[in-house]
């Protein structure tokens, strides 16, 4: 415990950055829809998020070099709650967008830093345990700051005014908790071309898991108002369905590191294809029967993204992790760029229910491909399958944790 310690800080920076990262998303949804806003508008401010993700995620690197961990991570904190603030005192959805597109580009670097910093600090032999102790945070904080907007209402200055100070505090544990300032990490060569190469199947699972969780996280919290929720089931249904991918992702994980992995992504794809279906037809069936079905639906949706990467890292040849799951990463921005916004156009014509039904039609394209790639080509023999790691969609650093963590588990085995 005395060789985590130090690391405490960077953690409880992690959890306000995470938890207030995923309330200001819902937030958004909830309090435009009440603005007047239109689907089309809320889906274009989830695509400008997304897209200032993904350049935060290029662009950090050179930033870290250029002035440190620490001031690095203090701008772009500032920025963060300042345009946090802004949003109450512009209620406009252009500005919004505008907005939301810097704040990704501030998020996808803070989270950089703060896993940067977690990667130098953590010793070898406890990297495993420090990773498990970020996922708890991460799945904690996300669903528990949900329910800040109930306490405080989605209307009026409060909530964003909670919000900003979140994102503040997180520069005090940060400032005063650890005095290092690690070296900034190597630059990741990009060869997007050569990792497809590796492993098609990986690239497209990680776009259409970036189409369809992108469009669930932005526009979900829109489908519950519609359908007639209270804001507390709006943001119970939201974080039921974050909950249901973590309590499954890593039997499925198991199981995939036992059977060919494209079955287990066939069987899990069709899961959430299915119960995808049951939400877009059944969106009127009551509180209670959504709330079983995102469930559901978040058990299979959720953990597609790390299965995806498994079957490519199996593909990979030996020192190309960092390389394929820092293009893995990208390869999920660019889908979820689109996801959001072309979604919001079938909801805008064909009624709430048509986020579901849109989200399906990506998994059954998804599904196809599964299946022709398996026809393809054959499988990855079992001895060369690696395990399987669930991944967080935070920054491309987090894939070098892991890998260390793979490594000295793995290490400790075969003594």
């Amino acid at each position: 415990m005395s060789a985590i310690r130090p690391l405490i800080p960077l953690l409880i920076a992690a959890g306000i950055l995470l938890g207030g990262n995923g309330l200001q998303g819902t937030l958004i949804a909830l309090r435009g829809a009440q603005e007047g806003f239109t689907p089309p508008l809320i889906g274009l401010m989830g695509t400008a998020y997304f897209g200032g993700f993904l350049l935060g995620c290029l662009a950090i690197g050179r930033i870290m070099k250029a002035v440190g961990h620490v001031r690095s991570f203090s701008a772009l904190a500032a920025i963060a709650s300042a345009g946090t603030l802004m949003l109450v005192l512009v209620i406009d959805p252009l500005m919004w967008s505008a907005i939301r597109f810097a704040t990704g580009f501030c998020f996808a670097g803070l989270f950089t830093i703060m896993e940067s910093w977690l990667n130098s600090g953590a010793p070898n032999e406890h990297r495993a345990r420090v990773l498990a102790l970020y996922r708890i945070v991460d799945i904690a904080s996300v669903t528990g700051a949900q329910f800040l907007i109930p306490i405080f209402g989605a209307g009026g200055f409060t909530i964003f005014a909670v919000m900003s100070i979140m994102i503040t505090l997180s520069l005090v544990p940060v400032s005063l908790g650890d005095r290092s300032n690690p070296t900034a990490p190597e630059d990741v060569k990009l060869d997007l071309g050569r990792v497809f190469r590796i492993s098609p199947l990986g690239c497209i699972g990680c776009i259409a898991v970036g189409v369809t969780n992108s469009a669930f996280r932005t526009l979900s919290p829109v489908y519950a108002e519609e359908i007639g929720m209270s804001v507390a089931d709006v943001v119970t249904f939201v974080s039921v369905g974050i909950i249901g991918g973590a309590v499954i992702q890593y039997p499925l994980g198991y199981l995939s590191d036992r059977w060919d992995r494209r079955m287990v992504l066939l069987v899990t794809t069709a899961g959430a294809l299915v119960t995808a279906i049951a939400l877009a037809l059944l969106s009127g069936a009551g509180t209670a029967a959504n709330f079983m079905l995102v469930f559901v639906f978040g058990s299979f949706a959720m953990p597609l993204y790390s299965l995806s990467a498994a079957h490519a890292n199996d593909r990979a040849g030996p020192g190309e992790f960092v390389l394929v799951n820092a293009a893995l990463m990208l390869f999920y921005s660019f889908g979820a760029i689109g996801g959001p916004f072309s979604a919001s156009f079938a909801m805008e014509r064909f009624g709430p229910g048509a986020l579901f039904g849109f989200i399906a039609a990506v998994y059954a394209i998804f599904l196809v491909l599964i299946l022709y790639r398996m026809g393809a080509r054959s499988g990855v023999p079992a001895e060369r399958r690696g395990r399987f790691t669930a991944l967080l969609r935070t920054s491309t650093i987090f894939a070098r944790l892991t890998r260390q963590a793979g490594n000295n588990g793995r290490k400790k085995g075969g003594k």
